[in-house]
């Protein structure tokens, strides 16, 4: 078992770097171990393979940091909320035991996203029941465990957050780990060919930047990452709140 503090799960390989990847970075410079759970190989993009995505995504995982980056082989697009896909996640969260998890957005453009949000937030719960039985790749039994916090990155759609994340020093580090998508984004130093997508231009890279800054501006940083949260946040001591 490798016992993770923060597990960060994505319906898609690049929905974490896109919209968390800082964070993640932040607290691993800070001594944390993170680790990396992909739900479907993002078979349906509309560039690149899943083959390329593995190999993609492999490489963010090291440009990351992340001791451990598994894939739960879903169905892209056609993934259903129902027991055999919850266990999967049940499983992984009880193999990783993280005290957070991160997840996609609650409601955003993309189908997807919020519904894997709420596929993964219902696994967390039932991870932590006594009475939900799995067992783990060698058939031993794997113990309950329910993470302490569950926060959803905000993706695409701009919505109010919760919180934001200072990430002002990893931004480049960032931007690196989207760049390991190189059949996805633009890369200046290869030839750009393959079907042009809203993601494929210069100018998404310039979205981003600018997403980053708009939610660094609302504590004075210079970049930051937003996030919200189902519960109300728990504050010990209202001078440790930016």
């Amino acid at each position: 078992m490798t016992k993770l503090d923060i597990l960060a799960i994505g319906v898609h390989p690049d929905d974490v770097e896109l919209s968390a990847c800082g964070t993640l970075l932040k607290h691993i410079a800070l001594g944390y171990k993170v680790g990396l759970l992909d739900l479907t190989r993002g078979e349906l993009g509309s560039r690149g393979t899943a083959e390329t995505r593995d190999i993609e995504a492999e490489d963010a995982r090291k440009i990351i940091g992340a001791v451990v980056r598994e894939n739960l082989r879903m169905a892209d697009g056609f993934f259903v909320h129902n027991e055999e896909n919850t266990l999967k996640i049940v499983r992984a969260i009880r193999e990783y035991q993280p005290e957070i998890v991160l997840l996609n957005a609650i409601q955003d453009r993309h189908p997807d996203h919020g519904r894997a949000a709420k596929l993964s937030a219902d696994a967390c719960f039932l991870s932590g029941l006594l009475k939900v039985e799995t067992v783990d790749n060698q058939g031993i039994k794997q113990m309950h465990w329910r993470p302490k916090a569950v926060y959803h990155y905000i993706q695409d759609m701009l919505s109010k957050p919760d919180f934001v994340v200072d990430i002002s020093p990893f931004m480049e580090q960032k931007m690196k780990s989207i760049l390991a998508y190189k059949t996805q984004f633009f890369n200046p130093d290869e030839a750009q060919d393959g079907v042009k997508t809203p993601i494929s231009g210069k100018d998404f890279f310039e979205y981003l930047y600018a997403k980053d800054r708009a939610n660094g501006r609302m504590i004075q940083a210079e970049f930051a990452e937003a996030f919200q949260t189902i519960r109300p946040l728990g504050v010990g001591n209202l001078f440790e709140v930016v």
